[in-house]
């Protein structure tokens, strides 16, 4: 059987689809979009009917891409007031030959979660840290393992309740099932993990349109997080302010024109433009790039302080991700802010380099992490469709009563 897996991030500039397959253990592309957001305000939707429409379109961009309708996805939520609590829980195996089953893992979280959710406050998911069967430590995967007591440290994600229902709900109006809900800074970091990683305390900073997250992790697992109020929208707001050029044109010069730092920008090529008065000008890269380059600054600056805010420890690593990361020479402006000391992040996927997709292709790897932990086989495409789509990749020349919240939820503890 194949395994297909589909996520969703729907953001400020854009909502961006990933479609994977798990083949041999390894994950393929087999499809991505990314599409403009319409009534979407700093990640939180605010107008319904918009960003139905904006999210009508990744979908049918995707789908047309793939030939076969799209159902049931994993989403993104917004991690506003997110809270990571650590968690402890412990049960005995009933297993009469004292053998580990999903169930036991179920029913391990359900007993370390009880009582630590605060009101108006939803899971979205439970990390585990380790397991300890009887007096072996460090267990990843309990499993199929033979033992009498069972416990855990896991680390519990939460979130208000309307930043679920929010996404869920617009989801489910255009009949798209949502089978978990995760948080873009778990997924970033799952785009980028490694062996060192997974033995050091870092952070991420991921530069959205309107907002950047910062995200601490400890051994690959997040621990804290914050959101600052600026993102790469205040680079377009810049360019137009100094040049009195409309948004739309601002944006287009610092897609395609300008350069995150002004080291290799010609002071001799220009950009040719309308001001609001309709005056032809004529914009130098090199002054352009200057102006970008003091926007990214400022935005990674304000980074490096909030890592600060959120440990006292020493870092051992700094991944930068979002759009903006994108841009050209922005490794320059990254070495001027942290001395050398961080990085761009790279998604180590053929077909899908761009940043803006590093929460949305991450969550996929953390939701099959977990059908691992659990002993679980899922696939998000039907048979029926499986076989429209194994059609199209052969045809191609290139590579009830249940509540929302239940049914959300209901893949993770109840299936």
């Amino acid at each position: 059987m194949k395994h297909i897996f589909s996520s969703i991030d729907i953001g400020s500039d854009s909502v961006k689809i990933v479609v994977c397959e798990l083949y041999n253990n390894k994950l393929h592309l087999l499809a991505a979009s990314s599409v403009k957001s319409k009534g979407i305000k700093k990640g939180l939707i605010t107008n319904v009917n918009d960003a139905t429409i904006s999210i009508k379109q990744a979908f049918n961009e995707v789908e047309s891409m793939l030939g076969i309708k799209i159902r049931k996805v994993i989403a993104t939520v917004p991690s506003y007031f997110a809270e990571f609590t650590k968690i402890t829980g412990e049960i005995s195996i009933n297993d009469e030959n004292g053998i580990v089953k999903s169930d036991d893992i179920v029913n391990l979280f359900q007993v370390a979660m009880d009582g630590k959710i605060k009101p108006h406050q939803e899971m979205v998911t439970i990390i585990p840290i380790d397991f300890k069967l009887d007096n072996t430590e460090g267990i990843n995967v309990p499993i199929g393992l033979v033992g009498s007591v069972l416990r855990t440290r896991a680390i519990l994600a939460t979130v208000p309740r309307k930043n679920i229902y929010s996404v869920a709900s617009v989801l489910d109006s255009i009949g798209v099932e949502v089978v978990d809900v995760m948080l873009g800074s778990i997924g970033d970091i799952y785009s980028f993990k490694n062996k060192e990683i997974n033995e050091q305390v870092g952070a991420v900073i991921n530069i959205g349109a309107e907002t950047t997250t910062v995200s601490l992790y400890n051994k690959g697992i997040i621990v804290k997080n914050s959101i600052i109020g600026l993102g790469g929208k205040r680079i377009d707001n810049d360019i137009a302010y100094m040049y009195k050029i409309s948004i739309q044109e601002a944006t287009k010069i610092k897609e395609k024109f300008a350069l995150a730092h002004k080291r290799y920008a010609s002071t001799s090529d220009f950009y040719e433009v309308k001001d609001g008065s309709s005056t032809d000008i004529k914009i130098s890269q090199y002054e352009v790039s200057e102006i970008v380059q003091a926007c990214i600054e400022e935005i990674l600056e304000l980074g490096r302080k909030e890592i600060g805010i959120l440990t006292n420890r020493d870092i051992d690593y700094v991944i930068i991700t979002g759009g903006t990361s994108n841009m050209a020479n922005f490794e320059y402006v990254v070495d001027d802010v942290f001395n050398k000391k961080a990085t761009i992040g790279s998604i180590r996927l053929v077909g899908i380099r761009n940043n803006i997709y590093s929460s949305a292709f991450g969550n996929i790897i953390y939701f099959i992490n977990k059908l691992k932990l659990k002993g679980k086989s899922y696939t998000m495409v039907d048979s029926n469709d499986m076989e429209d789509l194994s059609s199209v990749k052969k045809n191609t020349t290139s590579t009830s009563n249940e509540t929302m919240l239940e049914r959300v939820f209901g893949y993770f503890f109840g299936e």
